[in-house]
């Protein structure tokens, strides 16, 4: 993987100024990248950070650099890093901000601002940033003091990194960019100190609602993933002999072969996983964060016990009562709770082999369909195949993330991407550059619908330049296919959902990727293999059939539960 060299000299001055100061600060931290565009008001941080040691990847949009940002925190657990100038610039970087804010990953915006002596006023790009990113991060500041650079940089790492993870915004106004310090400063020591034993009494009240259940389920969310608790996990189904579901941020927190596993839950109302539900009176959730699901789909009536395990408590909702919070690192809860449980204590299973089943169902379904355009449980089953357990897929937002959501079996945490919170659209392509600059080791594939593709497929160039080697499966339907399938669920019509493509495989050679164009349903599985061996840039246009989309909901409305 290459980076661009800058050129032309540079001037050294004897006094460090902020932005070199800022650089240190982002350094100390630990930051190995910063995604980003330059602008006129920043270019003192841009050529501070050449020769830092931090890689600073050019991106092509600013919205594109805020979700690398999110994905390699996700990733990582370490604060993902853009950059952009003032006002247009820094505005591009909100969406994917408030995307790692909502899907609970941590990450740092910073951008350029007017001069001191202006903000105040009307002003050429001049807008206040801080109340526009205030309502969508944890902490939002202007740097207004050369002196407190040291400060707020480990503030705004503190926060992003905190019990709840998220997103935080700091504008740096172009005049205080030059300044220099009243005297020399340093990073600040990183400090990280967390409450990880869970209460003795709380964990003596979850036991009392967990001895007086009959059939309670395990519901782990991504809070589950972020804190490394898959071990944990697998440890207490197997002590209790309870069934195990995820959300869809939550994938493979829980391995999908396990026979506790319940799969995924997050769909409508009425799905495979939802019905493992149906008899449980108790639910024990671990990590698990409202924004994931609305939990009246799986407690309709508001009536089961909730134990709720995470770092934070949890948000209020008519249908998630929490009858026993245990705050705490999730792995030592769990294993306090497996062990002052009573010995010999044990709980049926048995709705999981059902479900089990009928996932597998749909799977061979799409193994055996040789229709073209693609089902989609063809592609599911067929990127399922051509991946290892620990590579990593992207499902952007749109139909196609509801069937990989759903279907694909996934063995370890953050290998199947989605947003989940604010389930925005064309994430998937950046986000795939900052997962293979994340995790290089692993191969890694950007699945996404043709609409959500187009929305941020000039990034193409920068995996190119940047020699990123990732593959991008798009599938191609020319329609909003989610809006259709809601429309029509609800409305029986739809409207103002198709579109017309580019040529997608000339349009990836125009960026120096290889395209690849399947003809027939055979062609896939050969062709991602072929791909994701390339060490380069690929692009696969794979028409899909999405009248699946309805024959799929018509299918679930006719089972009857429980399980």
């Amino acid at each position: 993987m290459g980076t661009e060299q800058a050129t032309g000299p540079r001037s050294a001055t004897a006094v460090e100024d902020v932005a070199h100061l800022l650089v240190r600060c982002l350094r100390a931290e630990g930051v190995e990248y910063v995604f980003g565009i330059p602008g006129e008001e920043n270019i003192r941080f841009v050529d501070a950070l050449d020769g830092s040691g931090i890689r600073y990847i050019l991106v092509r949009h600013e919205q594109a650099a805020s979700f690398m940002a999110e994905i390699y925190g996700r990733l990582t657990g370490r604060a993902g890093v853009c950059s952009a100038t003032l006002g247009p610039g820094a505005i591009n970087l909100l969406l994917g901000t408030a995307d790692a804010t909502t899907n609970s990953a941590p990450m740092i915006a910073l951008s350029a601002q007017g001069s001191l002596r202006r903000i105040h006023k009307e002003s050429h790009q001049v807008i206040d940033l801080v109340s526009i990113f205030a309502p969508v991060t944890q902490w939002a500041a202007h740097v207004t003091c050369p002196d407190a650079v040291p400060e707020m940089t480990r503030k705004a790492f503190k926060t992003a990194q905190s019990e709840r993870p998220g997103a935080v915004f700091l504008a740096v106004p172009e005049d205080i960019e030059a300044e220099s310090p009243t005297q020399s400063l340093m990073p600040l020591q990183i400090d990280t100190v967390r409450a990880d034993a869970p209460s003795t009494s709380q964990i003596a009240r979850a036991v009392d609602v967990l001895t007086a259940a009959r059939h309670p389920v395990v519901l782990a969310g991504h809070g589950a993933a972020r804190c490394g608790a898959s071990d944990a996990l697998i440890r207490f189904a197997e002590r209790l002999n309870v069934p195990v579901a995820t959300t869809f941020h939550g994938k493979g927190v829980f391995p999908d072969d396990h026979p506790n596993a319940l799969g995924a839950v997050g769909f409508m109302r009425r799905d495979y996983g939802n019905f493992g539900f149906d008899r449980a009176d108790a639910l024990i959730c671990v990590g698990y964060e409202i924004q994931e699901f609305d939990p009246v789909k799986i407690n309709p009536d508001g009536d089961k016990r909730i134990v709720h395990l995470h770092r934070f408590p949890a948000e209020v909702d008519a249908h998630y009562p929490v009858a026993v919070g245990i705050e705490g690192d999730p792995s030592q809860a769990l294993d306090a709770l497996g062990a002052a449980l009573p010995k010999g204590l044990t709980y049926d299973p048995s709705s999981s082999a059902k479900i089990r089943t009928l996932l597998d169902e749909e799977l061979a379904y799409g193994r055996d369909n040789e229709a073209f355009p693609l089902v989609p449980q063809r592609v599911v089953v067929d990127v399922r195949t051509a991946l290892d357990r620990r590579d990593i897929v992207l499902a952007d937002t749109g139909a196609g993330k509801m069937w990989m959501s759903r279907l694909y079996p996934t063995y370890e945490p953050d290998t199947c991407l989605v947003s989940n919170g604010l389930s925005s659209m064309g994430f998937a392509l950046p986000g795939a550059i900052a997962a293979k600059l994340a995790r290089p080791d692993r191969r890694v594939l950007a699945m996404t619908g043709d609409g959500s593709f187009l929305m941020n497929s000039q990034e193409l160039e920068t995996a190119v330049r940047e020699r990123v080697p990732l593959v991008v499966l798009v599938l191609v339907d020319q329609e909003y296919g989610l809006i259709t399938w809601k429309m029509e669920l609800e409305l029986d019509r739809h409207s103002h959902t198709r579109f017309t493509n580019p040529d997608l495989v000339a349009y990836a050679e125009s960026f120096g990727a290889r395209g690849h164009r399947i003809e027939n349903a055979g062609q896939l599985l050969p062709v991602l293999r072929s791909a994701l061996d390339d060490d380069t840039v690929s692009v696969i246009a794979c028409p899909v059939d999405y009248t699946e989309n309805l024959r799929l909901t018509d299918r679930l409305g006719n089972l009857t539960g429980p399980f």
